[in-house]
C-alpha cells in the first residue's frame, strides 16, 4: 500500500452525507460565534466545518477520506475532481488557522474569523452539491 493509501480510509456516499451534516453543525456554530464576536470559536468551528466538508467531498468523489497529517489533506482533496480542486483552495486558507485557534494564546482578529467562516461556508456548499449529485449506490454506502 502506498504512503498516501495508508493515510486514507474507504468511505462512500452514506459517509459523505454524515460528514456533510456534521460540517453544517460546525458551520452554524462558526456563524453564531462570529455574530457574538467570539473570533477564536468562530475560526475553530470554521476549520472543523471545512475539514468535514473536505471529507464529504472526498467520500463522494474519491471514495476515500484523508486520515493523515492535516497539512497534506488539501493535496488529497485536489485529486477528488473539480469539486475537490475548488474546495482545496479554501481548505488551504483554513488549515493554517487550526493551530492558532486551538493552541495559540494570541487573540484572532475579526477579519480572520470572517474569512474562515466564508471559506467554510463555500466548502460546505461545494460538499452539498457533491452529495446531491452523487449516484445512488446499491451497497448502502
Amino acid at each position: 500500500m502506498s504512503s498516501a493509501g495508508a493515510q486514507t480510509r474507504s468511505a462512500g456516499v452514506t459517509d459523505a452525507a454524515a460528514y456533510l451534516a456534521k460540517a453544517g453543525e460546525f458551520l452554524r456554530a462558526a456563524t453564531d460565534s462570529l455574530e457574538l464576536g467570539n473570533n477564536t470559536a468562530a475560526v475553530g468551528n470554521a476549520v472543523h466545518a471545512g475539514i468535514l466538508a473536505a471529507d464529504s467531498i472526498a467520500a463522494v468523489r474519491s471514495r476515500a477520506v484523508w486520515r493523515g497529517e492535516h497539512s497534506l489533506a488539501a493535496s488529497h482533496l485536489e485529486a477528488a475532481g473539480e469539486d475537490g480542486k475548488q474546495a482545496a483552495r479554501h481548505l488551504r486558507r483554513l488549515l493554517p488557522l487550526k493551530t492558532r485557534a486551538e493552541y495559540d494564546p494570541a487573540p484572532l482578529r475579526a477579519a480572520d474569523a470572517k474569512a474562515a467562516a466564508v471559506a467554510a461556508e463555500r466548502m460546505v456548499m461545494i460538499a452539498a452539491q457533491a452529495v446531491r449529485s452523487a449516484p445512488p449506490t446499491g451497497d448502502g454506502n
